[in-house]
């Protein structure tokens, strides 16, 4: 006899979750969130941020960020353009608004690389929507040795991140899980299974109420 067909589904429509990465400048987390992105293609996408520093050789307008002059940023601020935005290092960062609710409704997950200001009032708007990890470096000297490596920043801009550092570290206890990125492959590794387990949690999984009384009608 053909086993019966099953009224519970194999998986559960879940509503999407904002995932946010913080770090000190240099602790890893744009290295993090590439290769998230990657591995999650199609799962997940990167909030893009807005910002009024200058762009980078590196970079690409509308991919690593929306680069604006500060006098479009502060007319986006007034207009409610942003879900939060924070001053760094003489500069503004935004986060867009957009249909970022619409996107959690369906399903979708998004990234975010903000800092702990960005974290703070993405959680106060969202609340259970939003997971939070704070990566660590080893140690103090080892993020000034990355920082020093890149060959992007003036000994002057060093120093100030590094003093900026300290002050982010000390908003650990602002975050729902807090990682040391001694080695990437092994702090990727964590960052992918909190994801994995934050999609599971009962909160998010939609159809399950209809799911477990359709169980219990089979007794």
């Amino acid at each position: 006899m053909a086993n019966p067909r099953p009224s519970v589904p194999d998986k559960f429509n879940s509503r999407g979750l904002m995932f946010v990465l913080s770090s000190p400048s240099g602790a890893g987390k744009s290295t993090i969130a590439e290769r998230l992105l990657e591995r999650e293609e199609g799962r997940i996408r990167m909030s893009v941020s807005y910002t009024t520093r200058p762009i980078r050789p590196s970079e690409t307008d509308g991919v690593d960020y929306h680069f604006v002059d500060t006098g479009t940023f502060k007319k986006m601020a007034d207009d409610g353009g942003f879900l939060e935005w924070a001053h760094v290092f003489d500069y503004r960062y935004g986060t867009p608004r957009e249909n970022v609710f619409r996107e959690l409704d369906a399903g979708k997950d998004l990234l975010f690389d903000v800092d702990w200001q960005g974290a703070q009032q993405l959680f106060q708007l969202a609340g259970g929507d939003v997971v939070r990890v704070f990566l660590l470096p080893p140690s103090m000297a080892t993020l000034r040795e990355r920082l020093e490596r890149r060959a992007t920043d003036s000994a002057a801009v060093i120093q100030s991140r590094m003093e900026r550092a300290g002050q982010e570290v000390s908003h650990w206890d602002g975050y729902d899980y807090v990682l040391v990125n001694r080695d990437l492959d092994d702090c990727f590794a964590c960052v992918t299974t909190i994801l994995a387990a934050e999609r599971l949690k009962r909160s998010r999984q939609r159809g399950l109420i209809g799911g477990i009384n359709a169980l219990r009608s089979e007794i």
